[in-house]
Formats: structure tokens, C-alpha cells, sequence
């Protein structure tokens, strides 16, 4: 692991249960505050309809360290969807950061030093979903949350992994070649 905390990025893939569209697929930039992530992260306060920026915090008067910003990767064009995201996965999302610094993924020393940025994906069917599991939400944005932080932090996949499997791994989408 690198120990400049300048800039790291990370993602991470946690699918949903069976009949569920709460896939989590977080994409988290982590570094210093006074480096690019931190001009980032500020620059990130400017609010954009349908992409509202929110702290990660686990309750009123409890914002996590290191500060967090959590950014829908989707437009968010009704309460039911806003809702989600500043409720279940903005709690998911703190609960992670929290417990990478308990677990010391992050380290407890750089706690007010650093800062993080987490692109999340909410499906726009959940909402809608008469039987959306809440449950299943939290678990797939919690986990995929602390697993895109620890690739950040390990520099994960590593370039000679990436090479390896260049022409053995497809991207789940890829119905083009």
C-alpha cells in the first residue's frame, strides 16, 4: 500500500440478492484534504439538480472521519429515490468508512487528514420496487463501500493483474466482441 495518500481510487461490484436491483457499485477517490481529492471534494459542495452531494454521517451530529461526500451516480428525480439515497445507503456508506478506520484499512492517525468522495449507484427501479429489500440495500452498499476503499488503498487491481487477464475478463456488459 502506498503511504502518500495523495490520491487513490478504488471500486467495487456487490450484487444484490435474487429479484432485488440494490447492486452497489461504488467508485471512491481518498486522499489528503489539502491535495487533489480535497480540491475535489470542496469543489463537490456546489449542488447539481438530480445529483445532491450529502456528507456521509451515521445519525444527525454524527458526520463520519474522514469526511465523506456521497454523489448518485444517477439522476435522482423523485423523494422516494432521495430518500434512499440519504437514508440506507448514506448510512451503509458511513457505516463503511467508520469500520475501515476501526479495522485500520484507513489509519485512525489520518482520520482528519483525509477525505473521500463515493460515486454510488442507485437503481432508479428500486423505489418502485413494492418489494425492495432495505436490508439487502444496506448489506450491498455497506460492503461494496469498504471493499472499493480497500482496492483504493492497495492500488487493487494492480497493473500486471490488469495485464494478465486483459483477454480472459469481459466486461459484464460486453455483448459487443
Amino acid at each position: 500500500m502506498s503511504n502518500d495518500y495523495v490520491f487513490h481510487a478504488g471500486e467495487a461490484t456487490v450484487l444484490a440478492a435474487e429479484g432485488q436491483f440494490t447492486d452497489a457499485m461504488p467508485e471512491i477517490l481518498i486522499g489528503r484534504t489539502n491535495g487533489p481529492v480535497g480540491q475535489a471534494f470542496a469543489n463537490m459542495m456546489a449542488q447539481s439538480k438530480g445529483h445532491t452531494a450529502m456528507f456521509a454521517i451515521r445519525a444527525c451530529n454524527q458526520m463520519v472521519r474522514p469526511a465523506t461526500i456521497t454523489v448518485p451516480k444517477v439522476t435522482l428525480k423523485d423523494v422516494a429515490n432521495i430518500d434512499l439515497f440519504g437514508g440506507v445507503v448514506q448510512s451503509a456508506t458511513a457505516d463503511a468508512v467508520v469500520d475501515c478506520v476501526a479495522e485500520g484499512i484507513i489509519p485512525k492517525a489520518l482520520a482528519n487528514e483525509l477525505c473521500i468522495i463515493s460515486l454510488v449507484w442507485i437503481d432508479p427501479r428500486c423505489a418502485k420496487d413494492p418489494n425492495l429489500d432495505k436490508k439487502d440495500m444496506y448489506r450491498t452498499n455497506y460492503e461494496a463501500t469498504k471493499l472499493a476503499i480497500k482496492r483504493a488503498l492497495n492500488n487493487e487491481p494492480s497493473i500486471d493483474e490488469l495485464i494478465a487477464n486483459r483477454h480472459t475478463i469481459k466486461h459484464d456488459m460486453d455483448d459487443w466482441s
